[in-house]
């Protein structure tokens, strides 16, 4: 790993980070206080309105426990809707409310000046096939520690 170590101290360093407000209500220049697990919930609904919470919850790497909390604490706050599925009643989709939808472009504004847009200026000067790999590479990154988790929920 000594070749690598760099890169590795790196990714943990961002994993520390991002697990320490993972889950921390914050302001991020809005009217209401959320969470980044909970506007990763509103970013994924608003990209895929036509899939159900399992799927959302499959696609952001998280529980369909975890989702479904998200899912409750943005209803209460007005951000987000819930629908049953005509044909199926166990079923439901999601839907971004108006005032959610205008709390996500505060956000969105906010964080990309605040964070990603030095991120992303960054990123502008790795080849595309260097982003591509990255990517994979922290997808697969991100697959091992899910299944590692899910092996160990298993085993107790």
């Amino acid at each position: 790993m000594n070749k690598h170590r760099q890169l590795v101290e790196k990714i943990i360093k961002f994993g520390n980070a991002y697990a320490h407000i993972y889950n921390k209500q914050m302001n991020y220049h809005a009217d209401i206080d959320f969470s980044a697990a909970q506007i990763q919930v509103m970013e994924y609904v608003l990209e895929n309105e036509d899939q159900n919470m399992s799927e959302i919850a499959k696609r952001l790497g998280i529980t369909r426990s975890a989702f479904s909390k998200n899912v409750t604490k943005l209803m209460n706050k007005g951000l987000l809707e819930k629908f049953h599925c005509n044909n199926n009643q166990k079923q439901f989709f999601l839907k971004i409310t108006p005032r959610g939808e205008m709390v996500y472009k505060e956000y969105s504004k906010f964080i990309f000046e605040k964070i990603f847009k030095e991120m992303f200026a960054l990123i502008d000067q790795i080849p595309q096939q260097h982003e591509v790999t990255m990517a994979k590479m922290l997808d697969v990154f991100a697959e091992k520690i899910i299944l590692f988790e899910n092996e160990e929920n298993k085993r107790t």
